[in-house]
């Protein structure tokens, strides 16, 4: 108890049983009262006791093998002693490698492990305990008598020769390339000419099999699309040529009557039949090897060289570098696939694309590219009978002639001339039945009758017409008339000296059926002006008569408009039109005198028509033989509907005054005392 209490543990400290079981065993070992223990033995002797008592059976009973028996013999010992076998450590304990700590007590050895202290075998390296330190173990054999380990020897190679091996390396200079075989012109003209023939065949089978079955073979697609992308610096124009025009091909033949509508995440979600899921996974692929097509062609079209990502001959755009010719060449190839494309499927999706890409390249420099742009805009305007594509078309020209102030060229709204429209609607009622509008029909009518009668109709409308429904098609050309005008109007309110002048006349002239009512008084005082102004050709003052005199004709009867300056201006500029130069403007002569005199007879004066006769017989004396026929014909009819005609074929009737073909006025030019002399000369 005195001795917990100087351990100044504090009150509640008590040492355990162990510890002072050990100072008491201390303490009797150093007064020397301690008994020496007897020797547990260890692991090996039992091992050894153990293996003396077996019993082996001898001749039918047990006896004890003498303890003699167990060590080994000579043989064993020359076997397992030799260098490289599994138990070679023996005869290095037999002669005395292994130290006695090795075979030391368990006590000590734990006592040098607690300690720190390693043994000898762990300081060597990880060699056996042979003399010969040149051998290197491998993997054992394993076999049904046993684990047959195997060593090989190291073979060490002279210092010498390694530090000359590494002064020759260090001295050595460098081994200069094989330069390649330098191939003749005629050999390389055959390098290109078979890897050309190879690519063609390959583009071949590939766009032969997709028009085959294009559903099977939608996955070559992909590949038929690399070609477009071709950078071999021998023949990738050529072959960028063959590609494009083979997709254009068959996409013209594969592409669906339908638009192609891609699901939603809500529909990818759901689960599909496995026809549906085909059908999917085909339109999927197809768009979107037609959208990135269609890329391409974009970016040809601007001039620029669309470049590989998987390129595998490491040339760039900038490094394959193509003249401007070739690159122009591209640019025209890709404008044609493009205007092929939207010509054989307007209804197709990525339209309004093709056409956004297409309509600035109407008004570009390149007059190749221009031309094939207004060609296919024209023959698209002629074609389209639902009006879908051409409104889209119109508005699209429209806004980049607002873009650019109305700086284009006149091919641009010359395009418009194609367009083939017939009825617009600015008061809604689309149909007309038996002379009665929908709107007269329905306010006759019940709530009910109404609805029953809108059935019957719409019913009958859809089953009697395969074409497009007539209301929309009526309302779509309405807006696209409304925004022709807009664009004409513009000109002529704000650019009375611009070269589109003539062209927005020619057009109004065009669809000056389909104008406004509420455009005419403003139409006339803007005509009245440009005429006075003295600066239009005779070209684009016929355009102007002809504009007048059609919108007379029309709804722009009931106007109050003295038409006698157009007269004036029309007999002033027949003496104008080109003698036989070129015959382009007798049709619009034609024209102005049958809207003037042919559909107004009844408001036109006999001096008027007998001073139109006789210049319509001069004009005839400075034309070609096919226009001086059309003008006789229209001279005829005028001589057929006027009586008053017969004093030009009298040679002996004489009125007061003399005729005077210079005045400016066809009323004053007493044009009853002269003759039609000109018909004999044509004879």
């Amino acid at each position: 108890k005195k001795s917990v209490k100087r351990g100044g543990k504090g009150k509640g400290y008590k040492a355990s049983s162990t510890k002072l079981t050990n100072k008491r065993t201390s303490k009797l070992a150093k007064q020397g009262k301690l008994k020496p223990k007897k020797k547990k033995k260890g692991w090996g002797e039992l091992n050894q006791q153990s293996e003396i008592q077996n019993h082996h059976r001898v001749n039918g009973r047990d006896e004890l093998v003498p303890e003699e028996e167990n060590d080994l013999s000579d043989q064993d010992l020359d076997f397992y002693g030799t260098p490289g076998t599994a138990s070679s450590f023996i005869s290095d304990a037999k002669f005395g490698s292994l130290s006695k700590e090795t075979v030391s007590k368990g006590k000590k050895r734990k006592k040098n492990i607690d300690e720190g202290e390693e043994e000898n075998y762990e300081q060597k390296p990880r060699k056996l305990f042979a003399k010969e330190e040149n051998i290197k173990s491998l993997l054992p054999i394993k076999t049904s008598h046993g684990v047959i380990p195997q060593m090989t020897q190291i073979k060490q190679e002279e210092p010498e020769i390694k530090e000359e091996m590494i002064e020759k390396s260090e001295t050595a200079t460098p081994e200069k390339q094989e330069e390649l075989p330098t191939l003749t012109n005629i050999e390389l003209y055959a390098n290109r000419q078979e890897k050309l023939r190879a690519r063609k065949a390959r583009i071949a089978a590939l766009a032969s099999s997709l028009i085959e079955n294009p559903e099977e073979n939608i996955k070559k697609l992909k590949e038929l699309r690399s070609y477009v992308t071709e950078c071999d610096p021998d023949m990738f124009l050529t072959v960028r040529k063959l590609a494009m025009i083979s997709m254009m091909e068959v996409f013209k033949d594969i592409i669906p009557g339908y638009r192609i509508r891609l699901p939603t995440e809500a529909e990818k979600a759901a689960k599909l039949k496995k026809e549906t899921k085909k059908i999917r996974d085909f339109e999927e692929t197809f768009l979107l090897n037609y959208k990135k097509y269609l890329e391409f062609l974009e970016m040809t079209c601007k001039g620029k060289l669309v470049e590989d990502k998987d390129n595998r001959f490491g040339k760039s755009g900038a490094e394959l570098r193509p003249s401007p010719a070739a690159s122009q060449s591209l640019s025209v190839l890709a404008a044609k696939c493009l205007c092929e494309i939207l010509k054989a499927h307007p209804h197709f999706n990525y339209r309004n694309n093709i056409i956004t890409v297409l309509v600035p390249h109407m008004n570009k420099g390149n007059k190749e590219v221009r031309d094939i742009v207004c060609d296919t805009v024209r023959e698209i305007f002629r074609s389209d009978k639902s009006g879908e594509v051409s409104l889209e078309i119109v508005k699209s020209i429209s806004r980049m002639v607002k873009i650019r102030e109305f700086k284009v060229k006149r091919e641009v709204l010359d395009s418009f001339l194609s367009l083939k429209i017939k009825e617009v609607d600015y008061d809604g009622d689309l149909v007309k039945q038996d002379g009665k509008t929908r709107k007269e029909m329905m306010k006759k009518m019940s709530r009910r009758e109404r609805k029953k009668k809108m059935e019957l109709l719409e019913h009958e409308l859809l089953e009697t017409k395969a074409s497009e429904d007539k209301n929309k098609k009526i309302k779509m050309h309405t807006e696209i008339v409304q925004t022709i005008f807009h664009t004409y109007f513009r000109v002529l309110k704000s650019l009375h000296q611009s070269s589109l002048l003539s062209t927005v006349l020619e057009g109004l002239a065009r669809f000056a059926h389909l104008i406004n009512v509420d455009f005419f008084e403003d139409l006339f005082n803007v005509f009245n002006n440009l005429i006075d102004s003295g600066n239009l050709g005779y070209r684009e003052s016929l355009h102007c008569i002809k504009t007048a005199f059609v919108i007379l004709m029309g709804q722009g009867e009931v106007l109050n408009i003295d038409p006698m300056r157009f007269y004036t201006h029309l007999y002033n500029s027949i003496l104008s039109v080109h003698a036989g130069v070129s015959s382009d403007d007798t049709s619009l002569v034609l024209d102005c005198v049958e809207c003037m005199l042919g559909r107004r007879r009844r408001q036109i004066s006999q001096q008027r028509v007998l001073a139109f006769i006789k210049r319509i017989c001069t004009l005839s004396l400075q034309q070609d033989g096919h226009c001086c026929v059309a003008l006789l014909a229209v001279l005829r009819s005028f001589v057929v509907n006027f009586k008053s005609s017969e004093l030009l074929f009298d040679n002996e009737t004489q009125g007061s005054g003399m005729f005077l073909p210079e005045l400016p006025h066809p009323e004053h030019s007493n044009a009853h005392n002269t003759m039609l002399w000109e018909i004999t000369l044509l004879k």
